[in-house]
């Protein structure tokens, strides 16, 4: 008997459900979020049981490896590629989780990618990253409005983090103003050397593929964005089209089109947002650098705006990547902007 069981995930708890090749319900139950306990659930099934479909929640990561060092064959079920029948009147956890089995037997699983332990704790690194970087940005920021609002002086983004706190005693005459800056910079001080640690433990620890020399010879791709995108990315082969990429990058815009009219829009939060980021930041970096690439976007600004010039160059960049992914190929301006 070929069985099929579905893992509905939530944050302290799962519903999980077993089905045969008939559909018949053998086993329905919740369980609190400990992968003992549920294994101790599948493993009266374990010789029937073709796969095990794991709703892609943010904390999927310990009951997928669990579930594959015991040997289960693990499939990760994407949540907003997955259609229910609009017209049901109830659904719950129970439901849902033999609705994920119910798929995976009929072989119609919208499926996610599991990405490889090995490598995931340093993709995660690298989102930290990013996450400081923007934090420290906020801290400029908001000193440099501080210094202009006071003195009606503009100091540089650079000039900023070059700042120590015996400077601010020289800014203001203010004691409160004073303690102001001095956190500020004390912040931008703690954050840029936390970037830094992390810079230097990725680039001395992850295993630098032949893609990671590729990309940086894109114009405006250095160390940091060709470390983010060769981490995303993972498996490039994963994307059977450019199409499929690009889109997973968020460089395509999510619209509902009929006769030519707009419908509505469909979700634009579907995809990526790290590699979002970092071909933005690709493209603001290739129209400094590359002169086809300034044509390009000065050519979509005139006809719309910087935000949709720079989107358009980003999604260019984009595809371009995959292809020197896919292909192991160095970056061809001439292909991509003849």
């Amino acid at each position: 008997m070929e069985a099929y069981a579905g893992i509905d995930l939530h944050s302290s708890n799962s519903y999980v459900g077993i089905i045969d090749e008939q559909d018949q319900r053998h086993f329905g139950k919740r369980l609190p979020n400990s992968l003992s306990q549920i294994l101790v659930a599948l493993e009266p099934f374990k010789k029937d049981l073709e796969s095990v479909v794991v709703e892609s929640t943010y904390n999927w990561y310990w009951l997928v490896d669990g579930l594959q060092e015991e040997g289960y064959k693990v499939h990760l079920a994407n949540p907003s590629a997955i259609k229910q029948y609009e017209g049901l009147k109830h659904t719950d956890d129970k439901w849902d989780s033999f609705w994920l089995a119910h798929m995976k037997r009929l072989n119609i699983l919208s499926e996610g990618y599991v990405y490889p332990k090995e490598e995931r704790p340093i993709r995660d690194l690298l989102r930290r990253r990013l996450l400081f970087v923007r934090q420290r940005t906020s801290q400029i920021l908001s000193l440099q409005s501080a210094i202009q609002r006071n003195l009606s002086v503009k100091l540089s983004g650079r000039a900023i983090k070059n700042l120590k706190e015996e400077d601010a005693e020289d800014l203001f005459d203010s004691p409160f103003l004073v303690l102001t800056a001095k956190s500020h910079i004390g912040a931008i001080q703690f954050l840029t050397k936390t970037i830094n640690a992390i810079e230097k433990a990725v680039t001395c620890k992850v295993k630098l593929r032949k893609e990671f020399e590729l990309l940086k010879t894109i114009p405006g791709v250095g160390d940091i964005l060709a470390l983010t995108i060769m981490l995303e990315v993972g498996d490039i082969t994963r994307f059977p089209k450019v199409g499929n990429y690009s889109s997973y990058c968020r460089c395509v815009k999510s619209e509902r089109l009929s006769n030519n009219k707009k419908k509505g829009e469909n979700n634009r939060k579907n995809g990526n947002k790290y590699l979002s980021w970092a071909y933005v930041e690709a493209a603001n970096f290739a129209i400094r650098f590359s002169a086809e690439a300034q044509k390009f976007y000065q050519r979509k600004m005139a006809k719309t705006d910087k935000i949709v010039a720079i989107k358009a160059l980003s999604n260019k960049l984009a595809r371009a990547s995959y292809y020197i992914m896919r292909d192991q190929v160095a970056y061809d301006a001439g292909k991509l902007f003849r």
